[in-house]
């Protein structure tokens, strides 16, 4: 089992920011990449729709033999990852909105959460927010529209660029001094956000935690990969084009990396 890939999902290419951070921290490991950018983004989708394809991603990584699965969306987690764990006999990752750490560590008492829909009116997003930062103001946005356009691989275009400026001022009017980013696309937005809120506002992704989970549950089940024999394979596969997921996939001579088109 121990020889078997990671397997991760998310709704299009986002997830490649967690997936690279699971690299970094595993690089002995193979994984096995699902974008599933035809569906994306499943933040506007009804809590159902966001299950079933869930499901979908899951049962594909579970005919590829993963023995672990990282679901590398916030919203597939907030709404799906609880039916997932009560169905398949296989420990799985989830990802949200680091909204802890920002609250805990706050000076201005304000920080600021760009996310999906789906995420922030999702049961789990509410608890840990009341949980957590109960006694901070919390400026939460929905990022609509920036995951189709990141999707079209237009990171720098106008149109983003205005999004981001729309979004992203109400909360430095509110003085925000962290900014959580509660979807796996928006991490490959940093340089732009950063343009706009300065080197003031601390910026807070999910992807290291993520990674470090993943690692301390393959530790627990003895699962870790420690045949070096073989080169590393990371196989990612997407739905929709395959010159988009390129475009955020590194070259690593030390691994094999093969980016597929796949009807899933």
């Amino acid at each position: 089992m121990s020889s078997q890939p990671i397997g991760v999902f998310d709704s299009g290419v986002g997830g490649i920011t967690i997936w690279k951070e699971i690299t970094q921290l595993l690089p002995n490991e193979h994984t096995i990449y699902l974008a599933d950018s035809k569906h994306a983004p499943y933040g506007q989708k009804p809590k159902k729709e966001i299950i079933e394809l869930s499901v979908k991603n899951t049962e594909l990584l579970l005919k590829k033999g993963c023995k672990i699965i990282v679901v590398a969306c916030n919203t597939a987690t907030t709404n799906a990852i609880s039916y997932l764990r009560e169905t398949y006999d296989i420990p799985f990752i989830g990802i949200e909105p680091a909204i802890k750490p920002a609250a805990l560590h706050t000076k201005t008492n304000a920080v600021g959460i760009l996310a999906t829909k789906g995420t922030l009116s999702s049961e789990l997003f509410n608890q840990t927010s009341e949980k957590f930062a109960s006694d901070v103001a919390v400026v939460e946005q929905i990022g609509e529209g920036l995951v189709p356009l990141i999707e079209q691989g237009k990171l720098e275009s106008l149109e983003l660029q205005q999004l981001l400026k729309k979004y992203l001022k109400p909360m430095l009017d509110e003085h925000i001094d962290y900014l959580v980013l509660g979807c796996s696309h928006y991490p490959l937005l940093i340089p732009e956000i950063r343009n706009i809120v300065g080197d003031e506002v601390t910026i807070i992704d999910s992807g290291q935690a993520v990674a470090k989970q993943t690692k301390a549950i393959l530790e627990k089940n003895d699962a870790l990969n420690e045949d070096t024999s073989f080169k590393v394979s990371h196989k990612l596969y997407t739905n929709r084009d395959l010159g988009v997921l390129k475009q955020f996939v590194p070259a690593n001579t030390e691994s094999s990396i093969t980016c597929e088109l796949l009807d899933f």
